[in-house]
């Protein structure tokens, strides 16, 4: 069943087209990887993808959008501001309702941000900020996740388990990241924009870290490199060993 759907339209900022013509479906259920180098429209994409979805979509944009002076708490919090009505939510600001609050926690304890709800976001690390833009994602309980490099500011560890919640609560998900080991083991379909267009539309089966590579034509050979994401080879490496020891680990 199709999920998201587009025909030959033009996407883009105001009069600026970034992706002209642009025809792509994506099916219920599936598990996409959004590759490109910087500037190639993967969060041009995404937005168009989440103004399309409406309410269906869970939204965890690049940047985290978080309000740094508020608490960990208040941010997940608006991840369903739309739903109560403005007195509901000013009087949850000044005191939180109590429901609320335990189905904040309990994500926050999943996500490992134990014993942090009542800190204010200023105070955290960035791993720490982008697990609660992931679990004010997750709180806003919807079908579809986009992720906007979702995974950029935390160790590769805690990005495959990050990952792999983020899955186990969503039918479907388009993800934007570097990581191209990742994107190869942990996804169905990966979509690579280049120059403006859609330059791989493939099962993960079908690819190999070569056709990725491709994509980014301004980076070093990845002999040059000694790895296989572009200016990111230490991070490139940490993935493929920590998805080894996570299949080791296995049941």
């Amino acid at each position: 069943m199709t999920l998201v759907d587009f025909q030959a339209v033009d996407l883009g900022h105001g009069d600026q087209i970034v992706l002209p013509a642009l025809t792509l479906s994506i099916a219920r259920g599936e598990r996409i990887a959004l590759l490109g180098q910087s500037g190639a429209g993967k969060s041009t994409l995404l937005t168009a993808i989440r103004q399309q979805q409406q309410d269906a979509a869970a939204w965890c944009p690049q940047g985290h959008g978080l309000v740094p002076l508020l608490s960990v708490y208040h941010n997940v919090y608006m991840g369903q501001l739309e739903r109560h009505s403005a007195l509901a939510n000013l009087r949850n600001l000044l005191r939180p309702d109590p429901l609320a609050w335990q189905a904040v926690e309990t994500l926050c304890d999943e996500l490992g941000l134990e014993g942090l709800i009542r800190r204010p976001v200023e105070r955290l690390s960035g791993g720490q900020r982008q697990r609660v833009a992931i679990a004010r994602a997750f709180y806003q309980q919807r079908e579809l996740f986009l992720g906007d490099e979702p995974l950029s500011s935390v160790d590769p560890h805690q990005a495959l388990r990050l990952l792999e919640q983020i899955q186990a609560r969503h039918d479907a998900c388009v993800i934007a990241l570097h990581q191209h080991r990742l994107a190869l083991s942990h996804f169905d379909r990966v979509i690579g924009l280049r120059d403006g267009r859609v330059a791989i539309d493939a099962p993960c089966r079908e690819l190999d870290l070569a056709r990725l590579d491709a994509l980014y034509p301004d980076a070093r050979s990845a002999d040059d490199r000694g790895g296989d994401a572009p200016g990111e080879p230490q991070a490139a490496t940490e993935f493929s060993a920590a998805t080894r020891e996570a299949g080791r680990s296995a049941p």
